[in-house]
């Protein structure tokens, strides 16, 4: 009984030694909530085969009318590119439609979305993405930070590398994707009071340290005073170059900031995917603000806060979350 490998084989097992022990046939049904005819079907098993003859085996299911081997050879071009099958975009029931089509087999709607399941495919909101990507300009950029890795340090001091950005954090959350009991209509509250805080930050994937600071907007001013901290909080070393990598805002290009101990670098234009504190940005914004909604801005700059001091205080965390590799 203890070694059984399912719920069923154990109560079988259990019937029989209780009726070994001298347990009445009408006890061990009234006990197991089993008929008289499957007490005496178990019994008869028990004694052809022993234990074995009990133990619940898998059952194959009916065989399926289509391979998965066909639907996947099928399915994978056409889901790369609807266009393929005359498509702009497809959903469960078109797909469902479009291969019963094709197959030419009465296939339930729920057997297709177990082939996409089986061949690794599964229902997720695509981000929005730049199309106006130079992928010279970004090559050549992962380039020179790589010759900039590679080098021979200069006077003795080594390259560290920290990527700074700037988000804006609303009272109102965005609704995002959960679980719910099917037929239910989930809701997130909504105020549509606009409240807003912007996020100035850095980060060093190398040691996870961050520095950040909140603003009620940006500009060069605003960029500069940041700065300033960060010149404060983060002390001159000099055994390390500290390289700043931002994109090309325009009050990150503004000729009269005071870097201090840092020096600027800029990434190709619209590509936030090779700067890793977007990526901070993201788990931020689920972790911490997917259901939270702001009555005031004080309510969200409390929560901001709360937010950001967990990030500086766990370097661990962000350099996992942001780790770079080139």
């Amino acid at each position: 009984m203890e070694a059984s490998p399912n719920k069923r084989s154990y109560i079988r097992l259990a019937a029989i030694r209780s009726l070994l022990i001298g347990v009445s046939r009408e006890m061990v049904c009234r006990q197991f909530c089993r008929s008289d005819r499957i007490i005496r079907l178990w019994i008869v098993l028990f004694n052809r085969g022993g234990i074995d003859a009990l133990a619940s085996k898998s059952r194959t299911g009916r065989p399926r009318k289509v391979s998965i081997e066909r639907v996947r050879d099928l399915l994978l071009p056409v889901l790369e590119d609807p266009s393929k099958a005359g498509e702009v975009h497809w959903t469960g029931i078109k797909l469902h439609g479009w291969l019963k089509e094709e197959i030419q087999a009465d296939l339930g709607y729920r057997t297709v979305i177990r082939y996409l399941h089986q061949i690794d495919y599964n229902l997720r909101v695509p981000r929005s993405w730049p199309s106006r990507q130079d992928e010279e300009k970004r090559a050549a950029y992962l380039l020179a930070l790589k010759a900039l890795r590679d080098a021979p340090s200069e006077n003795g001091k080594t390259i560290e590398f920290w990527y700074g950005d700037e988000s804006g954090v609303e009272g109102d959350p965005r609704p995002r994707r959960r679980w719910a009991l099917r037929g239910s209509r989930p809701k997130v509250p909504y105020r549509g009071d606009h409240i807003r805080a912007n996020v100035v930050g850095t980060i060093c994937p190398a040691t996870g340290q961050c520095f950040t600071m909140i603003y009620n907007g940006v500009d060069t001013e605003v960029f500069q005073h940041f700065l300033d901290e960060l010149a404060v909080s983060v002390v001159d070393d000099p055994a390390k170059q500290r390289i700043l990598i931002l994109d090309n805002a325009s009050w990150h290009k503004t000729k009269r900031l005071n870097w201090h101990h840092f020096k600027p670098m800029y990434l190709p234009p619209y590509s936030p995917d090779l700067n890793p504190i977007e990526r901070l940005w993201l788990r931020m914004k689920c972790d911490c603000f997917s259901d939270f909604v702001a009555k005031s801005l004080d309510d969200l700059i409390d929560r901001l806060c709360k937010a950001l001091n967990a990030y500086m205080s766990d370097p661990e965390t962000v350099a996992s979350q942001c780790a770079v590799r080139f």
